[in-house]
């Protein structure tokens, strides 16, 4: 592996060209695969349980991925490993991604990683709730297909319009203000519940400005 790479190459990661390929994602492999995948989870969860509980377990499993896609960006993606190889593995997963945010093939999770976590996930939520589990899995998929489809759109699209340009400017304060802070993607909020924002500049005018009490 290696982290060098002029502005004109991509960096490359393994010396191997197969492993190399298995590193890079299009938009259309993302979306037929996981087209595909979420399809087989709704066949999978249909006539499970009744319509209102499977809208339930929908909207369960679409909040779980937001706490996992928090969790996974704060925790493992930017957790600190001083050894050489711990840094060489940070910058295979993640750190690859910050020194160099507008490769549109590295925008999105490879599928040799997102379909072996979802698929390790899916039968988690199998496991621990039986077939309706599917459903489960549905919203979590749900959720990520969301979320992947948002960072590649902060990297390469405008995001125009009030919603979207604030997903936008969250995501990239993360990369060009300050990394150990806006870790949500899709779920914003939980930057705001956990204290872990970026304040924009205006934020920091008027926190220095209020006066010190005592």
């Amino acid at each position: 592996m290696s982290g060098n790479a002029s502005c004109s190459h991509r960096i490359r990661l393994f010396r191997n060209d197969w492993l190399e390929k298995l590193t890079l994602i299009s938009p259309f492999a993302f979306a037929t695969t996981w087209s595909a995948i979420l399809i087989f989870g709704a066949y999978m969860g249909w006539g499970t349980v009744d319509v209102v509980r499977g809208i339930g377990l929908m909207v369960l499993g679409m909040l779980v991925w937001t706490v996992f896609e928090y969790a996974l960006h704060r925790f493992l993606f930017h957790m600190k490993l001083d050894s050489a190889a711990g840094k060489q593995l940070l910058f295979l997963i993640h750190g690859n991604h910050h020194a160099d945010p507008g490769d549109r093939y590295r925008n999105m999770m490879p599928l040799v990683v997102s379909v072996t976590l979802g698929g390790l996930c899916w039968a988690g939520f199998v496991a621990l709730a039986g077939r309706p589990g599917s459903l489960l899995f549905l919203g979590f998929g749900l959720g990520y297909v969301i979320y992947d489809t948002i960072h590649y759109a902060c990297h390469q699209w405008p995001m125009r319009g009030p919603v979207l340009k604030q997903l936008k400017r969250h995501h990239l304060r993360h990369h060009y203000a300050r990394t150990d802070g806006n870790y949500s993607i899709s779920a914003i909020f939980w930057d705001r519940l956990l204290g872990t924002g970026i304040p924009g500049k205006r934020q920091e005018i008027r926190s220095r400005r209020k006066p010190v009490a005592g």
